[in-house]
């Protein structure tokens, strides 16, 4: 299969309109050696013709414009992007869905928790049904549970819950239920290959761990160094955990997670922008180095 990486910031993208952290504030001078990023998403494929799309980004636009194998090619009106599976309901990795809104209806894969967001909470497939409107394909999250999408051959899908809040404008966001965030494991059957996507990923639940072993490439999250980092900064007053996210350092951090996995491939994506690792030169960009694990950047592409 083929990996792109389209975007791979946290919401509001780095540098941050209104962020004056000295990595926002670096890059835009130019005194730190780090790549601006879209906000979080992937798209992979079977043949480098059919895509599906992992979220739709605020700067999906963009993103499209950058890689031409999802712009019109066959058609007046045509996209090479076949499907799209949405891993939650949150603002950064839905509000793109309205810039999609010309033409042919969305096929759209996610839970009953995120549909229902989606149609309550955040009505984004309602406003859709004004436009070119929305196939929903429910998402299954049993045990075992795998699925395959129409248009997408050779690979098979199986989505795994994930601990963590529902977005903030959901009715239920302090009564987390499952399905509110999930990790998708992609396979080739041809290859017997396996990525792991999870780029909001607060614990590690033991119903997780298989899924982690046998991954040939994992894409997680990334988004924070510290559980305080955003406390130190005065930017916020909730911890990473609280709001569903694992560090990558500390004895239980993501780092000390990664490292004994045997993923050829071991790639950290939703990066918030005030996270260190943005900074090529410092210190915790090269201790993740040593680990053999990957910053994602715009433009990330590998075949698995």
């Amino acid at each position: 299969m083929r990996v792109r990486v389209l975007g791979a910031g946290a919401g509001g993208g780095f540098p941050q309109w209104n962020c004056n952290c000295r990595n926002c504030d670096g890059v835009r001078k130019g005194s730190i050696r780090a790549q601006p990023r879209t906000q979080s998403s992937i798209t992979v494929s079977p043949d480098g013709v059919n895509w599906v799309l992992f979220n739709a980004s605020p700067d999906v636009l963009a993103q499209i414009k950058a890689f031409a194998p999802l712009q019109p090619a066959r058609a007046i009106r045509d996209t090479g992007v076949r499907a799209i599976v949405l891993v939650d309901g949150q603002i950064d990795h839905t509000t793109g869905l309205l810039m999609l809104r010309e033409g042919k209806p969305l096929e759209i894969w996610c839970t009953d928790m995120v549909h229902e967001d989606l149609t309550t909470g955040h009505p984004l497939f309602h406003v859709l049904g004004h436009y070119c409107g929305v196939n929903w394909h429910r998402l299954p999250t049993g045990a075992g549970d795998s699925f395959a999408i129409d248009g997408i051959p050779h690979l098979t899908f199986t989505a795994v819950p994930l601990q963590s809040k529902a977005p903030p404008y959901s009715p239920h966001r302090d009564n987390p239920h499952e399905g509110d965030n999930v990790g998708v494991s992609i396979t080739d059957v041809r290859t017997g290959k396996k990525l792991f996507y999870a780029p909001g990923l607060g614990e590690i639940e033991p119903h997780l761990e298989p899924f982690l072993r046998q991954a040939d490439a994992l894409m997680v999250d990334g988004t924070f160094w510290t559980d305080d980092e955003m406390i130190r900064l005065g930017i916020s007053k909730k911890r990473a955990r609280e709001i569903g996210h694992l560090p990558q350092s500390g004895d239980d951090g993501m780092i000390r997670v990664l490292q004994p996995l045997r993923a050829t491939r071991k790639i950290l994506i939703h990066i918030n922008n005030t996270n260190p690792i943005l900074d090529e030169d410092s210190p915790e960009r090269t201790e993740l180095n040593r680990a053999g694990i990957e910053v994602a950047y715009d433009g990330l592409e590998f075949i698995l």
